[in-house]
Order: structure tokens, then sequence, then C-alpha cells
């Protein structure tokens, strides 16, 4: 069902702490506050906590996840396809670093992706009130 229990970092319960980053990853992700509690209380969470949590991007019925995937796929492959992976390049690049290095992380692809075959067209598209047909140039 869609509140099944989701998982936690029930390590401390063991007398140890959660391996393989989990002390590092959690709280850049949720906030340390919030992620010493879970990771404290060794607390088990239900999908929809952890969906309020930002911990999962989306909960679905038991057997449903492939589903979403594809749908959120056909949502990505309309798009630019040099847009997507310049803006995929930019986020993994950048999440690491400090906030300006970032942007220059971002303004080096944005560069990139300006100049393309695939914006002209979507100028195009725009103007022309149609979709636009991306070539991947």
């Amino acid at each position: 069902g869609i509140n099944a229990e989701y998982g936690g970092l029930v390590e401390t319960q063991l007398a140890i702490i959660p391996g393989a980053g989990g002390t590092q990853r959690l709280p850049r992700l949720i906030g340390s506050s919030k992620a010493k509690e879970l990771i404290f209380t060794g607390r088990i969470i239900d999908a929809s906590t952890a969906l309020s949590l930002g911990i999962a991007d989306h909960v679905t019925e038991k057997g449903a996840a492939f589903e979403k995937a594809v749908e959120i796929a056909k949502e990505i492959c309309v798009c630019g396809p040099i847009g997507v992976k310049a803006a995929k390049q930019s986020i993994n690049r950048g999440i690491d670093l400090e906030k300006s290095a970032a942007m220059k992380v971002e303004e080096e692809a944005y560069r990139r992706v300006v100049y393309t075959e695939d914006r002209v067209e979507a100028l195009r598209a725009f103007i022309d009130k149609r979709k636009p047909h991306f070539h991947g140039k």
C-alpha cells in the first residue's frame, strides 16, 4: 500500500552508525536536525513520511513504481536532449561545490547549449505555436 514501510537508518539500534555515507548524505538531504532524530532513534519511516521529508520523490501503489518511472521518462523525452544532458551534468558537477564555483559550472553548461540547433528550433516552435522537434544538435 501507499503507506508501506519505507525504511530507515537503524544502525544505532545495533550500537553502530549508518555506513556507506548515511551520516553524511541524509543531513544534506533533509537537514541535520531531522537527520539526527532519524539516525539517533533508528526509526523506520513510512513512504508518506519519506515523501514529506524529501527522501523519496514519489510514492506509488505497490507494483506501480516502474509505470511512474516511465511516465517521468516520457516527460523528459519531449525536452531538448542537449539541455537535459547539460542540466544533469551541471547538477552532478556542482552539487558538492561552494555556490560560487557551482554557478561557474552552470555558466559553462549554459554556454554549451545556448548556440545549439535545438535551441533555435525551440524558439522557432514557440513563435510558430507548435511543439519543437529536437535532433540533439
